[in-house]
């Protein structure tokens, strides 16, 4: 009986150790900006979510974050949503080329096909169901004169599943 309370008093320390590091990474990667990896769903819930800003709610011409990973194969659901005081646009020609969009939902309108922009006006919000399919490096950037220049921009990746 003592072993066994032992043992699992040495997995509880070892659990705690677990959720601190991975805290702590994680803590320590939304300092740095690294890359965001999604990984694959871990149950048939659906798609994994990511949202991504458009412009900040204090004006700033960026996207937060980024530089997104995406795993090929795996369904995502991306929440686009622009908390700034003007209209931005989510274009990544290259990217939407190399997925298979499922559909884009907003203000209660699905659309389904070839999704190669999207207009958000202030406080918009948009929901793109895909799955990546070509692994590669792709750009984005707001299409509005001056938006890119100023700093809107990013790269969305795909990389190739490891487990297929």
């Amino acid at each position: 009986m003592k072993q066994l309370a032992v043992k699992a008093k040495t997995c509880l320390e070892q659990a705690i150790l677990l959720v601190l590091g991975v805290s702590l990474a994680i803590g320590l990667g939304l300092t740095l900006h690294p890359p965001i990896a999604i990984a694959a769903p871990t149950s048939s819930t659906g798609p994994t979510p990511l949202t991504i800003h458009l412009g900040t709610t204090d004006g700033s011409l960026r996207f937060e974050p980024d530089h997104i990973q995406f795993v090929a194969g795996q369904r995502y659901r991306l929440v686009l949503d622009n908390p700034s005081p003007e209209k931005h646009y989510f274009t990544a020609k290259d990217f939407a080329d190399g997925i298979w969009s499922q559909k884009v939902q907003a203000a209660g309108v699905e659309v389904k096909g070839a999704i190669h922009e999207l207009e958000l006006k202030p406080g918009a919000i948009a929901e793109w169901v895909f799955v990546p399919e070509r692994p590669g490096v792709y750009e984005l950037h707001c299409a509005i004169a001056g938006h890119a220049e100023a700093g809107m921009v990013g790269q969305l990746e795909i990389v190739a599943n490891q487990g297929l």
